[in-house]
């Protein structure tokens, strides 16, 4: 949005930022040493951190070609990061080849490269937005040029909503998109969850966090369920992100992370 300062270009590359260290635990080249040496603190903590980034793909994969087959053919992709590997376009346009996806994220960083990555992707945009400001993002000219709100849209929110403290009330403006979708939307999420993890190790893995762009906020199952209000949620619910509609992909280990989808009604 046209609020934020300009940022220090020292800064850029000096803080951790968790779009960068994202994109390293996928194997990606899209990264600066501080990235680095933040995601390779997380690694020594939760060794299968790069696993559960690939999850989270996967379960985008699988998430998207449904909405897809179920009609959808507008997806808001919001804290997209790098689009990288198996893109949501590059998914659902071999549905739906007249699909339309918009992503957002907050980093203008991420948004850069995003935009060079998809020069040329038809029917795509990259906007820089805010998901603790919705209603600025819905009305983001090139959010209304892409997309029709009157007919269904399919919300992304992967492995966002855990860089979202309580204090910016993520369950408002998740419902503020809602309230603003066609009945028949859907709300494709994944959340990062401690449940089940010894404190000692959660507190460190948090610590790492503190110093990049954003918090991390692992949330229980009771209050990622939250999120779904308003949504029915759809087979088999919010589970284990490899245990939402598996399709045979291998999927080594538990992603300390739920996932779930729902539909507006």
């Amino acid at each position: 949005m046209t609020d934020q300062p300009a940022p220090d270009p020292t800064d850029v590359s000096a803080r951790p930022n968790v779009a960068r260290m994202y994109d390293y635990f996928l194997g990606g080249s899209h990264n600066f040493a501080a990235d680095r040496a933040a995601a390779e603190r997380v690694l020594e903590l939760f060794p299968e951190t790069g696993v559960a980034a690939q999850t989270n793909r996967h379960f985008l994969r699988r998430a998207v070609r449904y909405a897809a087959e179920q009609g959808v053919r507008q997806f808001l992709d919001i804290g997209a990061g790098l689009p990288t590997q198996g893109t949501v376009h590059e998914v659902v346009q071999t549905v739906a080849p007249d699909a339309r996806v918009v992503y957002v994220d907050y980093d203008e960083v991420a948004v850069a490269y995003a935009r060079q990555l998809l020069t040329g992707a038809p029917g795509t945009a990259v906007v820089q937005g805010d998901l603790r400001r919705p209603d600025e993002l819905l009305a983001h000219p090139d959010v209304r040029g892409t997309l029709d709100l009157d007919r269904p849209v399919a919300v992304l929110l992967l492995a966002v909503l855990h860089f979202v403290s309580d204090d910016d009330d993520p369950w408002a403006a998740i419902a503020r998109l809602r309230d603003a979708t066609a009945p028949g939307s859907h709300l494709v999420l994944s959340h990062l969850t401690l449940d089940g993890i010894p404190p000692e190790l959660a507190e460190r893995g948090q610590a790492v966090y503190r110093n990049s762009s954003a918090p991390l906020v692992p949330r229980t199952h009771a209050e990622t369920l939250r999120f779904f209000t308003g949504y029915d949620l759809v087979e088999p619910g919010l589970v284990e992100t490899t245990r939402w509609r598996p399709d045979g992909e291998r999927e080594a280990v538990d992603s300390h992370g739920y996932a779930g989808v729902g539909i507006h009604h």
